[in-house]
């Protein structure tokens, strides 16, 4: 009981319900304005105005805090992650392979889930149709979306194409470990600095919750659990049909896979962390007949490049935030969060609260959704943050496996003894 209440998602979940009681019981203390005048100045980049309300305040604050770190988590994930390229294309053709796969494989995860969002439509309902004035200058940016002012205006997407170039050539110095270490080293301590920021999310989930709940009532919930259940069930329908015809590919069952990493998979359901499960699951992807040479490559670097179940979470997520607001996207902007998302989300590995910095920066590079709605999704990320770990390891093994057996480098006679056991 005492390991539950340290736990970060004890007192989320503490603040959700907290905010749930205030929204729906107290909903004057939850609307009630800060201020009876505006500011002239902003908080950390947060619009101090008249009539923002208490818990509008808390949820916006606590998002302004993570904006703060969108620009330098991109230029220095992007820019360490293409050098990280560059020596992977070095192994030789393995690499090359991991890579295409790695891409190709996020891809698909990223599509599903922008057509399951689209089609489930989680999102519709939180907002009133009579309320939709609200957010009426999104819909305008959204019609008005033009690819020059989308470039020019854009400071997200301008970090986004540095990073790129400073990567690029940053790979092309032979002499470039003194330049790289300071990079990575520099990208170790915004992390650091993000998992102790991300303390405060049980301000902003009771926040987001007790604004959502006081403005538009207990009804929003519902949308909310209709995420959750979308999201699992699409992450349950990417591992059971398209992991499960990778494999299937060379005569592999996804089943008995999954029961012989079983252990492994309820480390990750308790820690809600991919990496947790990642030593012991190389030592069983050797034991199955996966070359030790393959599985010390393709493994650590799926943890970068292959984050099948958080791909998945932040495309439903985007679209999800779109319907909420009744925002309607273009399929030019369709094309952009997919564009975005396959480069930025490279950077959401493991680490406690990239991936909803990787959200802040997609809505922030759109420009077409209110930032401000991530508020909302505090109330529930936490919920989702274990299907997204074990969707991640299982896609990580299945890579594993495929790249083995495709490199030949695969002893079927192992899988088979532990088949036999």
């Amino acid at each position: 009981m005492k390991k539950f209440v340290n736990h970060l998602t004890f007192w989320v979940l503490l603040a959700i319900g907290l905010g749930i009681l205030m929204g729906h019981y107290w909903p004057e203390i939850a609307l009630k304005p800060v201020l009876a005048q505006e500011w002239k100045t902003n908080f950390l980049g947060q619009e101090l105005k008249a009539g923002k309300t208490l818990s509008e305040f808390l949820g916006g604050a606590f998002i302004s805090i993570v904006k703060l770190f969108i620009l330098p988590i991109i230029y220095l994930t992007i820019t360490v992650g293409i050098v990280n390229m560059g020596d992977l294309k070095k192994v030789g053709t393995l690499g090359g392979k991991a890579l295409l796969y790695f891409e190709i494989v996020t891809s698909v995860a990223l599509i599903i889930g922008i057509v399951v969002a689209n089609m489930i439509r989680p999102g519709d309902g939180v907002i009133p149709a009579d309320q939709a004035a609200d957010i009426s200058k999104y819909t305008q940016q959204a019609a008005s979306f033009s690819w020059i002012k989308f470039l020019k205006e854009n400071a997200t997407i301008q970090v986004l194409l540095l990073a790129i170039i400073s990567g690029v050539i940053l790979s092309k110095i032979e002499n470039n470990k003194f330049v790289f270490d300071r990079l990575n080293n520099a990208s170790h301590v915004l992390f650091t600095w993000l998992k102790w920021v991300m303390y405060l999310a049980p301000i902003g989930a009771f926040g987001g919750m007790a604004f959502t709940i006081g403005k538009y009532g207990i009804k929003a919930l519902i949308p909310l659990g209709k995420l959750m259940l979308t999201v699992y069930c699409t992450m349950g329908l990417f591992v059971f049909v398209v992991l499960w015809y990778i494999l299937k590919s060379y005569r592999i069952s996804l089943l008995r896979f999954l029961n012989y990493i079983k252990e492994e998979l309820l480390i990750v359901l308790g820690t809600s962390s991919s990496e947790a499960g990642l030593p012991t699951l190389m030592k069983k992807l050797e034991n199955m007949g996966c070359a030790k040479s393959v599985v010390g490559l393709v493994v650590p670097t799926g943890y970068s490049f292959n984050l099948d179940g958080t791909t998945i979470y932040l495309s439903m997520a985007v679209i999800f935030l779109a319907q909420v607001y009744q925002v309607h996207l273009s399929w030019q902007q369709i094309f952009t969060i997919i564009g975005v998302l396959m480069i930025t989300s490279k950077g959401a590995a493991g680490v406690t609260g990239s991936g909803f910095v990787v959200l802040a920066s997609t809505l922030t590079a759109v420009k077409a959704i209110p930032i401000e709605g991530l508020a909302l999704l505090l109330g529930v990320d936490r919920f989702m943050s274990e299907a997204r770990a074990i969707t991640n390891i299982i896609g990580n093994g299945v890579a594993t496996i495929w790249l083995a057996n495709n490199e030949k480098e695969f002893d079927r006679s192992k899988w088979e003894t532990i088949l036999a056991k």
